[in-house]
């Protein structure tokens, strides 16, 4: 929201009137295809249930931005304020990690 990451739960749709708003959906490319973090979440089995998952997700995308290279414990305090009900943590961790590690190589090629 406005380029915060926050919990739907707790914005009235109200706060919501007029603000730029990114969503799970809303990371995919234009051509439909997956973000690498939802791509990295698949591959590395960062999803169970699904209960969680979007939050998870959207979490990692602003943990990201806000630090490109984060350590396994800076994932795991950053992503810290949403639950996960399968205890899928590990995967979920390796899922960001290397979705870290593909945005960050990406990055590098570029340059």
């Amino acid at each position: 929201m406005n380029g915060r990451s926050v919990k739907s739960c707790t914005v009235f749709a109200a706060q919501a009137n007029g603000v730029e708003i990114i969503t799970v959906e809303g990371l995919a490319g234009p051509d439909g295809g997956l973000h690498v973090l939802q791509e990295m979440f698949r591959e590395h089995h960062g999803l169970q249930c699904g209960y969680c998952t979007p939050g998870m997700i959207m979490r990692a995308y602003r943990l990201l931005q806000e630090n490109p290279n984060p350590s396994e414990t800076e994932i795991r305090f950053g992503v810290s304020g949403n639950l996960c009900r399968c205890t899928g943590y590990q995967n979920i961790v390796k899922a960001i990690r290397a979705a870290a590690d593909t945005i960050n190589s990406a990055r590098e090629a570029a340059e």
